[in-house]
């Protein structure tokens, strides 16, 4: 009960105000606290419903204006267009050219680019603008990260550009310009990432929402071009019979994603060489694209926003105390890539006959079960070291931590209906041979390997830091400094105690007593996580470079036929090589709070 009102005091919310006296409700127990300390001192005048003092901040932060609504809804506006104009430009048979997304993709850039200058150069110097900082949004290894790939997308423009030049003579000169564009604003986006991730804007939020929604739906246009790009140049079937690069089972011929064609020739000998490098640069900026949406999102819940958050623990990154889980993960990757590459090598020979192909197969579906057994049982160990420890749940929300679960949740649904769709198609055929029968054992093991890592890591973030009691230091009292307080305190008739001042610290202690040995049960849960980590590393690779056994097995295409395979392929596999480097990510934080 409100006392200087007599309205009943209704708690929304911890930390929001009651209604209508604007005081926060603690709990039931300080009210009735309150209650009677105001009948036993009927003449205090201190009020026990006394008003939070930053009541009036939190009133500002609960109400949700038209700027959510209006920027969610440009959001949405740009990515269906985009959406319609990229899934249109993929078909010859629809009248879109290339040139017409990235005109569209161009004035996106161009846009965004101006908004993060203008956010950069008056929004944020402008006073009082930022006074609160999310201490959880863009930490230093998500900022790293999103520099890597913001390098490798500079150079695949580079790349881009210098491919492009040699057809403007015979192909749209917008093939050259978006390159150059896109160069300008990865620079533009990734500085304005590293210096302004977490920010809770107090000033023209509004216009800062729509803005990070722009920034938001213009990421994921890019990341929907490039996979798009992507997924054709490994699965387009050639239009000409007579293309020397066409391949069985596979081609790498460049569709209407691409540019050129026969008319078209490159006006310089080196465009052949560009255009296959960059291609391999495609899985950087596709991540790149990933990570700055997700900050972009993260920024935007944090519009407005007056809780300031800080890191109140102190993590550092290091590798000592620890050594099976990474020597493991790095033997595990050693392995990865050098039976990919043989594989890789073996699909794109053009005379290589079945039975080596069917060797070069099943040498890379033993590696994957083998991999993903390996983290499975990997998984339940953490999984019961969980049960074992008693640190608490975080109490508190915030948007990076829900992000972070709603990406991973949602990311493996694309591995969760790949693997279920080979399950079926392998089981409708009877599991007949080698290579079907270690098809679907990968399928059901790839099933339950993300089901237990999923569970791991959403339980990792959600637990306290350990927090590390540091032990006090050996003091060894100084016998000469001592002798003569001795004395004083005699003549003073009482007992002298040594002054802390004059205590030195032991000359004899060793180095390994001012830092203790890890706990075992945060040994093994470091050792768990940085075993996930290489190992999700070496399954984001395979497929992000180019690995389609999906194409390279006839099973489940002669089963599904190639049209609807080809689409849940290229659908679900972009969210499967996302999941497994968001699981990285997720999997390097657990590894810091363990």
């Amino acid at each position: 009960m409100c006392l200087n009102s007599g309205f009943p005091c209704q708690c929304l919310t911890d930390g929001y105000p009651c209604q209508p006296c604007r005081m926060t409700c603690k709990d039931k127990e300080t009210e009735q606290a309150h209650l009677s300390n105001s009948t036993s001192a009927p003449g205090q005048t201190e009020n026990p419903c006394e008003p939070d003092p930053d009541a009036d901040t939190v009133v500002r932060e609960r109400p949700r204006n038209w700027g959510w609504m209006l920027s969610g809804i440009f959001c949405i506006n740009i990515l269906i267009l985009g959406c319609a104009l990229v899934s249109s430009s993929a078909y010859k048979e629809v009248d879109i050219d290339m040139s017409d997304l990235q005109i569209f993709l161009t004035i996106l850039l161009i846009l965004t680019s101006i908004w993060m200058i203008y956010y950069i150069t008056y929004t944020a110097r402008q006073e009082d603008a930022v006074v609160y900082k999310d201490g959880h949004a863009g930490p230093v290894w998500l900022r790293g990260g999103l520099v890597v790939f913001g390098v490798l997308s500079i150079i695949m423009d580079i790349f881009k550009i210098t491919s492009y030049v040699g057809y403007v003579h015979c192909d749209s000169a917008v093939k050259v310009v978006f390159p150059v564009v896109q160069l300008v604003f990865v620079v533009v986006q990734t500085y304005f990432f590293w210096f302004h991730s977490k920010d809770c804007v107090q000033v023209q939020k509004n216009l800062s929402r729509c803005g990070l929604m722009l920034t938001l739906s213009t990421n994921l246009v890019v990341w929907m071009t490039a996979v798009t790009e992507e997924s054709l140049h490994q699965t387009a079937f050639p239009e000409y019979l007579g293309n020397d690069t066409k391949i069985s089972g596979r081609s790498a011929f460049i569709s209407k994603a691409g540019y050129g064609d026969d008319k078209c020739k490159c006006s310089h000998t080196s465009c052949a060489v560009f255009k296959k490098a960059y291609y391999y640069l495609y899985p950087s900026n596709i991540e790149y694209s990933l990570f700055a949406s997700a900050m972009a999102y993260v920024l935007w819940k944090n519009v407005g926003r007056v809780l300031d958050e800080h890191g109140h623990h102190h993590i550092k990154f290091r590798l000592k105390d620890i050594a099976l889980g990474p020597v493991a993960g790095v033997l595990l990757v050693t392995a990865g890539l050098a039976t990919f590459i043989v594989y890789e090598m073996e699909m794109l020979k053009e005379d290589s006959d079945k039975a080596k192909k069917d060797n070069a197969l099943m040498m890379h579906f033993v590696m994957n079960i083998v991999i993903v057994v390996l983290m499975s049982v990997t998984t339940v160990i953490g999984c019961a070291m969980f049960k074992v420890d008693h640190r608490e749940h975080v109490s508190d929300k915030n948007p990076t931590r829900n992000l972070d679960v709603g990406l991973l949740v949602g990311a493996s649904l694309g591995q969760f209906i790949i693997s279920y769709f080979s399950i079926i198609a392998t089981i409708g055929v009877g599991a007949k041979g080698h290579l079907n029968r270690l098809n679907l054992t990968g399928g059901i093991l790839m099933v339950i390997q993300l089901g237990l890592q999923n569970f791991f890591i959403i339980e990792g973030l959600h637990r306290e830091p350990f927090h590390e009691v540091q032990p006090m230091p050996t003091v060894v009292v100084n016998p000469y400094v001592l002798e003569p307080m001795k004395d004083l305190g005699n003549l003073g008739g009482s007992e002298t105690k040594p002054s802390p001042a004059l205590a030195e610290p032991s000359l004899h202690s060793h180095p390994a007593e001012h830092r203790p040995k890890l706990l075992w049960k945060r040994r093994v849960l470091k050792e768990v996580c940085a075993f996930l980590l290489l190992g999700n590393l070496i399954l984001w690779i395979i497929p992000a470079f180019g690995a389609r056994p999906q194409f390279d097995h006839n099973t489940e295409m002669d089963f599904y036929k190639f049209n609807l395979w080809a689409t849940v392929v290229n659908i679900g596999l972009p969210f499967g090589i996302f999941y497994r480097m968001h699981s990285v990510a997720s999997l390097f934080e657990v590894y810091l709070t363990s």
